[in-house]
């Protein structure tokens, strides 16, 4: 898919999940309904989802594709680092990221986006891999952060 075509499906996935998102409910079901339209319709996402941050443990759900690390390491990895830097992180390539966690071999790069509450909290932050390197660009970042701001969790 090239860089048009990207941005125009992130555009129209976030008019979808602007309509599917606007009444106020459980940040669970939200997530969950970001992640179900996501997931099929970006051809790079090998998988799709939430780590939520539950006191200082980043737990997994809701998510798609393979089998999660339940909880992650609290002192490494991609999605810790977009808590401490509270910005969004691509990799292009996870094997030269220090302190990668590896819940799948088959990951090969990845995009982490922070997702604050109302008062500017870090949450949780989604978490999109690929099963190729360099898949993940300033649009994915771009429409991501545009899909999370819409949530409002």
């Amino acid at each position: 898919m090239d860089a048009k075509q990207k941005e125009g499906r992130y555009n129209r996935i976030a008019v979808q999940l602007e309509e599917l998102l606007k009444k106020d409910g459980d940040t669970i079901s939200k997530m969950a309904t970001i992640v179900a339209v996501l997931h099929p319709k970006m051809p790079h996402f090998f998988w799709t989802g939430f780590y939520r941050l539950v006191e200082n443990d980043l737990i997994a759900g809701p998510y798609q594709g393979s089998v999660a690390c339940q909880v992650l390491d609290p002192e490494k990895g991609v999605c810790r680092a977009c808590v401490d830097r509270n910005e969004s992180i691509i990799v292009s390539d996870v094997e030269a990221f220090s302190g990668h966690i590896p819940c799948d071999s088959r990951s090969k790069s990845e995009i982490v986006i922070p997702v604050h509450d109302r008062e500017g909290n870090v949450v949780a932050v989604l978490d999109v891999d690929s099963d190729r390197l360099n898949a993940f660009d300033e649009i994915d970042r771009d429409g991501l952060e545009k899909i999370i701001a819409l949530s409002a969790l």
